[in-house]
Order: C-alpha cells, then sequence, then structure tokens
C-alpha cells in the first residue's frame, strides 16, 4: 500500500459511489479509511460535513489538501495517487477513451437507472411517460454498449480501467435493484461483462455478492402533501380565549365525559350513491361477462345492451397521449397494470376494458370505461392521476360506428382497428 495519510471518505457502507474510489484504491494501493457509523441524513447534515460539501451530498473525501466532492472526482483523485497508473490507459487516446465512458455511464447508464428506479420507491414524483422515456434512453444506452462489449473485453484496452469501476458501480445498482433477467437479456454482451466484472478480486472485495433482481419494485404509494398550516387570525384568538372561559364554568361531570375518545362520525356517503336508481345492475352485467364464455357477442354483447342504462350510466373512450413512448412491451402492460390498480376506488361503480394494440413498438393503449353517472366521477379525477394521461370521449350511442367500437372492445375483437392487440385487460 502507498503511504498515504489521513485520506478519509464520508458514506455509507452500502452507498455504490463511494464504492467506486474503494474499488480504484484496491487498484492503486492506496489506503482508504471509510469512515465509520455514517448514518446519512444525521451525518451528513453535521457542520462539519457541510463544511466539506455545502449541500450535504455523499460520499466527500477528506484529503490533508482539503475536502473533495463528487464520487467520479473522488475516483480519479484517488487514481491520480499512484503515477502512470494503468487504471487511466497507457496513451492519450486510450485516456480520452476512459472518460468518454466515465461520462457515458454517469449520463446515460446512472442517469436513466435512477430516473426508472427512484420514483418507484417514491424518492420522485412516479409519472409513467417519464419512466417510459428512461427506460427507452436506457435501452438504448444498453444496446450502444452491448454492440461495444461485443468485441471487446473491457471498455477500454486489455485490462480494467477507471472506466470499467464506474461503469459497473453504476450498472450494479441497476442490476441489483431493477434490471431483470428479462431486461437484461436483451444485452448478453453486457451481462458477460458485468458478471466478470463483478467477479474480478478487487472489486469483488468491495461489493460482494450480487445479485439480479427477480422483478421490478412496485410503484410506492404518493403521500399526501401535508395542509399547509393557516394564517394566525386575530378574531380566532379572541373567540378562542371566549371559548376558554366558558370551559372553566363546566361542570365536572360534563369535563370527565371530554376525557373519553369522541365518537366516529359516519363516512360521509359517496355522490354515487345519491343517484336516482339504475335500472342497470352493474354487479350482474360483471358476472355476465365472466360467465360467457361461448357465442360472446350473442350472449355478453346482446345482454349488455340490454341492461344498459343511459340516464344511470355512462361510457367513455379513451386514448393514451404518449403512445409514441410505448417502446418497451413489458413497461406499457405495467403502466396499465398500474392504472387498473389505481382504479380500484371505483370498482363498485365502473367497469372497464383496457387493450395494448400493436405487434411492434411504439404500442397504442386504447380503453373503454363504464361509469355510473352520465359524467366521470369528480373524485375519480381528483385522485386517480393517471387520468390526466388520457383523452375523454363520451360514446354517442346514436353513432353506429362509436356503438360497434363499444362491442369490439368489450369482446377483444382481433384485429381492432386493423392492428393485432398485444394484450387486453379488464377491470370488473
Amino acid at each position: 500500500m502507498l503511504s498515504c495519510s489521513g485520506i478519509v471518505l464520508h458514506a455509507g457502507k452500502t452507498n455504490k459511489n463511494a464504492f467506486k474510489a474503494l474499488i480504484a484504491a484496491e487498484y492503486t494501493g492506496v489506503k482508504v479509511e471509510l469512515v465509520r457509523d455514517f448514518e446519512m441524513g444525521v451525518s451528513n447534515k453535521a457542520p462539519e460535513f457541510l463544511k466539506m460539501n455545502p449541500i450535504g451530498k455523499v460520499p466527500v473525501l477528506e484529503t490533508p489538501d482539503g475536502p473533495i466532492f463528487e464520487s467520479n472526482a473522488i475516483a480519479r483523485y484517488v487514481t491520480r495517487l499512484k503515477a502512470d497508473n494503468p487504471l487511466f490507459g497507457s496513451s492519450l487516446i486510450e485516456y480520452a477513451h476512459i472518460e468518454q465512458w466515465i461520462d457515458f455511464a454517469s449520463m446515460e447508464v446512472d442517469a436513466n437507472i435512477a430516473r426508472w428506479f427512484y420514483p418507484r420507491l417514491g424518492l420522485t414524483v412516479y409519472l409513467p411517460p417519464v419512466e417510459e422515456a428512461a427506460i427507452s434512453a436506457l435501452k438504448r444506452a444498453l444496446s450502444a454498449l452491448n454492440t461495444h462489449l461485443a468485441s471487446n473485453t473491457y471498455l477500454v484496452g486489455h485490462s480494467v480501467t477507471l472506466a470499467d469501476i464506474i461503469m459497473t458501480c453504476n450498472l450494479g445498482m441497476g442490476f441489483s435493484k431493477i434490471l431483470t433477467k428479462s431486461f437484461t437479456s436483451e444485452f448478453p454482451h453486457v451481462e458477460r461483462y458485468f458478471w466478470t466484472m463483478v467477479n474480478q478480486p478487487n472489486i469483488h472485495k468491495i461489493l460482494g455478492e450480487v445479485k439480479q433482481a427477480e422483478s421490478v419494485p412496485p410503484v410506492q404509494s404518493a403521500k399526501k402533501p401535508s395542509q399547509p398550516k393557516q394564517p394566525a387570525n386575530p378574531k380566532a384568538k379572541d373567540e378562542s380565549k371566549k371559548e376558554a372561559k366558558k370551559e372553566v364554568a363546566k361542570p365536572k361531570a360534563e369535563e370527565a365525559g371530554e376525557e373519553e375518545e369522541e365518537a366516529p362520525k359516519p363516512k360521509p356517503k359517496n355522490p354515487l350513491d345519491l343517484l336516482p336508481p339504475s335500472k342497470m345492475i352493474l354487479d350482474e352485467w360483471k358476472r355476465l361477462y365472466s360467465n360467457t364464455k361461448t357465442n360472446f357477442r350473442e350472449v355478453a354483447i346482446k345482454g349488455f345492451w340490454d341492461m344498459y342504462d343511459p340516464e344511470g350510466y355512462s361510457l367513455w373512450f379513451c386514448d393514451y397521449k404518449y403512445n409514441d413512448e410505448n417502446t418497451v412491451s413489458f413497461v406499457t402492460l405495467n403502466k396499465v397494470s398500474g392504472f387498473l390498480q389505481r382504479m380500484d376506488l371505483v370498482r363498485k361503480y365502473a367497469f372497464g376494458k383496457m387493450l395494448v394494440i400493436g405487434s411492434e413498438p411504439p404500442y397504442k393503449v386504447k380503453g373503454l370505461w363504464l361509469f355510473r353517472g352520465e359524467e366521470i366521477p369528480q373524485f375519480v379525477i381528483d385522485e386517480c392521476y393517471d387520468m390526466e394521461l388520457y383523452e375523454w370521449k363520451k360514446v354517442d350511442l346514436s353513432d353506429d360506428v362509436q356503438k360497434e367500437r363499444v362491442n369490439q372492445m368489450i369482446e377483444d375483437h382481433e384485429p381492432f382497428e386493423g392492428e393485432a392487440l398485444l394484450d387486453a385487460k379488464c377491470f370488473k
């Protein structure tokens, strides 16, 4: 080990950005001490830490000459501690290519993995179009990387460089958290490269055993923002003083009663429950739909129109606004599944069909919905953010073409509007 005392890395033990410097240190033969008992959200908010990095991000490298932040800069510094370090290549062009792949690993791979993964954890706002764009960009990056690795064992030259270290750390979060085998199998050379790299002794020493994610994490429920505090109202203060005086005069028996828990208030009725009764019994239609296995058009479709009550229910077409971004089949299907899950709040009052259309990307997403009432329920618009991702059009039942379109969507008619169905999902 090179003698470089006083180099301390401030980060948690599982921080993948800290791994870059620690692995570089192993290859370089430099002793980098990882600070003990680092607690994210506490240690990085301490005054002494903020002196090293005013915005409180990790990792930070403490050196005898001053602190360094930004993980790639830290890894470069550690690598430079050894003169003519092969981690930076053996020529000017190799050095340039190493820097090229470091930028690629950060801006094309790491950034898009994060844009896909973090919203699913609830760390940032989850928006399906943003996720779709992130996955599409990530696939484009991995495709380029796969092509390069088809004829190269390492990113640059014939041995491990700093570019490989940073790329492996960035891919590591993806492989272990969100990139399932079904996803990475499209990029066999990337798979070969990653598993080769994580089993290099100096890298394995820092990363340990890496297991590939078995499934994509579900989207975490977004927390409702807390209500802002109302500004102080002088009149309210005066009234509260008056109320306080009144309470002083309360009998003791009444005071004792107030210590008991307040009885729960009755749950307010859903506005749809207050509508005039309808001749259409939604559950009867759902049973007919589910139980009809043959002669669907003659039995189920005919039964639907016999039951349908245009005064008590309404039919709506929906078309996804961002079909050009539906370039990944399983992501598009997951997007629709997530929408249906979030529509659970209206299950008692609705029936829906969602079609994913096309034999190749970009896929089209179209739907048909039956809602209680003559309009889309307002509470659904307010509480299910997916609604704004679709264009909604009320079905005109006087138009035979629209009515036939309803029939075809209910029965999963294929081809639909001249195209194959990738999938059809039912909400009932």
